[in-house]
């Protein structure tokens, strides 16, 4: 279908998840609001990913749903449809944002040609997700209604609010940001975890100068800080219960970063903070940090990197990628990364 841009007055982007991929999705946003200077441009996400995108200046409203929670499906087909949309984007790519997609009777209906999923679309985009960058992934999809593409940065907003809590934060607990070191050891998946006793160890190889902040987000998650701080001891800090904005405004006070391959990992960097993401399983050209201040840690010697398994029990390797990347290896490629950045102390 021939796409033209002076019909289209209402957008709706949807994004069901995660938080690294919404994320990684927000540069659609500002390129459309600079294709669509008028147009009401709403975007559709999970609700515990409505933090990512709360604050956005280029996007009019943000809708949520949960999936599993007792949502009726039957009623978000219908509220979408009544919205009248002209164009929808779906990043997605998955049964029910297809069906979402169609169901919404848009003029323009874009998605990616995936399996029967294509059906759903009158705009179909080719997938380049085994090729290139998240980030650039989200924009073939304006790329193939022919519009501008003005900026790849992904935006994350935070206020004064979320500013002065991590200070006073600091303050109360005697953190300077030079010395802090920032530790984010969960993950959605089992293979994309470096091991807990591994977290532990490089804690204590940093001087007794430096604290590190270890970062959760649900409960299973402050459980692996607790056993991660019990053996550090004194120097490692667990942070309050806090939403991703004030996450975030912790992790800009950090001289450092170290994470797996996580939705926090991506906050970080886009936030401008030092990042050095440990991976495994994923492919870190296809979904890594894209800062100039972050660095990329994963076993070199493995050629079954990028795998995308998400089970440890289905790895024929016994999941080597991150058994084997001991902390003392981890901690060299830190120092390097920071000489290069800013002075950490060491023992």
């Amino acid at each position: 279908m021939l796409f033209d841009k002076s019909r289209v007055n209402k957008i709706l982007i949807i994004k069901q998840g995660a938080i690294g991929d919404v994320l990684l999705s927000t540069p659609v946003i500002e390129n459309l609001r600079s294709n669509f200077p008028e147009a009401e441009i709403n975007f559709l996400t999970q609700s515990y990913c409505i933090e990512v995108l709360r604050g956005n200046p280029y996007l009019n409203r943000i809708l949520t749903y949960d999936i599993g929670k007792g949502d009726s499906s039957l009623c978000l087909l219908k509220n979408i449809n009544k919205q009248k949309y002209d164009l929808v984007i779906d990043l997605f790519g998955n049964p029910r944002t297809a069906i979402i997609t169609y169901n919404s009777d848009a003029r323009y209906r874009a998605g990616y040609r995936f399996g029967w999923r294509r059906l759903a679309y009158n705009i179909k985009i080719k997938p380049r997700g085994s090729e290139v960058h998240n980030v650039e992934f989200n924009l073939d999809s304006l790329r193939a209604l022919g519009l501008k593409v003005i900026t790849d940065k992904p935006y994350f907003y935070i206020n004064k609010i979320h500013d002065e809590f991590a200070d006073e934060f600091f303050r109360e607990n005697g953190l300077s940001v030079k010395n802090t070191i920032g530790f984010n050891a969960a993950g959605t998946w089992q293979t994309k975890v470096w091991p807990a006793e591994f977290w532990s160890k490089l804690g204590k190889l940093f001087s007794e100068d430096n604290t590190v902040l270890l970062f959760w987000g649900y409960e299973k998650e402050k459980q692996l800080a607790e056993e991660i701080k019990k053996n550090i001891g004194s120097k490692a800090i667990i942070t309050p219960e806090v939403n991703l904005k004030y996450m975030a405004a912790l992790m800009k006070k950090c001289s450092l970063l170290v994470s797996n391959d996580t939705g926090p990992m991506h906050i970080a960097w886009v936030c401008g903070v030092n990042t050095a993401a440990i991976f495994g399983p994923t492919n870190s050209h296809l979904q890594g940090p894209l800062s100039k201040n972050s660095i990329i840690i994963k076993n070199e010697t493995l050629s079954c990197l990028g795998c995308n398994l998400t089970k440890i029990e289905d790895c024929p390797y016994s999941h080597k990628c991150m058994k084997e990347l001991k902390p003392e290896h981890v901690f060299d490629k830190l120092m390097e990364f920071m000489k290069l950045n800013i002075n950490v102390g060491t023992n």
